[in-house]
């Protein structure tokens, strides 16, 4: 079960079901623009109801996750040694439907330009037809959300804006999830809500700390849209290869999601680099989220040993998640984790913290799963000895 959905994972989803998807509806249409409306009813209507739970007990568990999250930022701060400014981004605890809105609006503003060039595209297209494909593109996007939203336990979303003067970004914490899974896994719920917190504040820490990432993010983002074909053409020859690249791995039972329908090879390198530092962000909480310790969370071991066998699935749910890609996101959380021990079992903390750097000093895909090589690289005299 994944804490938060990684950002090329939803965006990759996104772009899918808005290019690939509405070729079947007209031969001689690319991207029609998603339908807002139709995708939030959607989402709404399809989401599951959260467990139950008194007004008294809901209002509790909402003070406690705001109490929770405040706590957490000196403790990812002590294990990281990242300096953050005073003014932090929010933290906002919401139910299922408040989700699906916020994460709406969040696509809404990061698939903008590519709104924007499907409309010039469309410009003279069958209008009926552009209808047509908007709100089937609005079904979908509202069925996965519907789906993610039973699933998400916190969330920050690094593009929300700020007002001025204030760092952007706004931290979500899902209360029904967290009190689903905390009753499922039979866990302490206070150590829990706290761990969870310990994750969430740790991508807040991190993009408070490092002003040029959320640029970085941004600039692969955009990169994304500037290279999306909105031909239908290639838009068919790229469905058909991911079709059969699709078949071939779940032939091997190898790892796959329908963010390959749009992968182009200049999309792959994005999507590598974009990988690769969302591998190294969900590592790196991992890491600090169990690296406070006992003292602070007495069943944190208990809890990261139920939480691992929750996030593997099982049956329907299983076969799901892997087509969604999180099969492929509970990888990250691994290589990055993996990744961040070994370079703070060869150079500490301090010398992780080289990789906020730059982006020339982010660790490339490769150097995720082989974290000796960005060693090398960045600390050649250590790694040698």
């Amino acid at each position: 079960m994944p804490l938060s959905p990684s950002i090329e994972s939803i965006l990759g989803r996104l772009l899918a079901l808005t290019v690939v998807g509405p070729v079947a509806y007209s031969q001689c249409m690319a991207t029609p623009v998603i339908d807002w409306t139709i995708a939030l009813n959607t989402a709404k209507k399809l989401v599951k109801p959260g467990p139950d739970i008194s007004r008294e007990g809901a209002a509790a568990v909402v003070a406690e996750l705001r109490d929770c999250a405040n706590r957490a930022e000196a403790y990812v701060t002590q294990v990281t040694g990242l300096e953050t400014p005073s003014n932090t981004s929010p933290v906002l605890v919401v139910d299922r439907q408040r989700w699906i809105q916020a994460n709406l609006d969040g696509f809404r503003q990061v698939l903008r330009p590519l709104t924007a060039k499907a409309a010039d595209k469309l410009s003279g297209s069958n209008p009926a037809m552009t209808q047509i494909g908007s709100r089937v593109t609005g079904i979908e996007v509202g069925a996965l959300l519907s789906y993610l939203a039973t699933k998400v336990l916190g969330q920050f979303d690094p593009f929300y804006p700020g007002a001025e003067g204030e760092p952007g970004g706004r931290l979500l914490l899902v209360a029904p999830n967290i009190v689903s899974v905390e009753r499922e896994l039979e866990i302490n719920p206070a150590d829990f809500r706290l761990w969870v917190c310990l994750h969430e504040e740790t991508h807040r820490v991190q993009f408070a700390a490092v002003p040029w990432l959320r640029d970085y993010m941004n600039a692969q983002i955009n990169a994304i849209v500037s290279t999306t074909e909105l031909d239908a053409a290639a838009l068919l020859h790229m469905l058909g290869d991911a079709v059969a690249r699709i078949l071939e791995a779940l032939r091997n039972n190898e790892e796959i999601s329908v963010v390959d329908l749009v992968q182009t090879p200049a999309q792959r390198a994005i999507i590598d680099r974009i990988t690769a530092v969302m591998s190294l962000l969900e590592g790196h909480a991992d890491v600090v989220m169990d690296g406070v310790g006992p003292d602070v969370i007495p069943t944190v071991e208990q809890i990261r040993a139920k939480f691992t066998v929750r996030r593997q699935g099982q049956g329907f749910d299983k076969v799901i998640r892997k087509l969604l890609g999180l099969d492929a996101k509970m990888r990250q959380y691994r290589d990055g984790a993996e990744f961040c021990r070994h370079v703070i079992s060869a150079v500490g903390m301090d010398g992780l913290n080289k990789v906020w750097t730059s982006p020339e000093t982010l660790p490339s895909r490769a150097e995720i799963r082989h974290p000796a090589q960005w060693l090398a690289r960045i600390h050649p005299e250590p790694a040698a000895a």
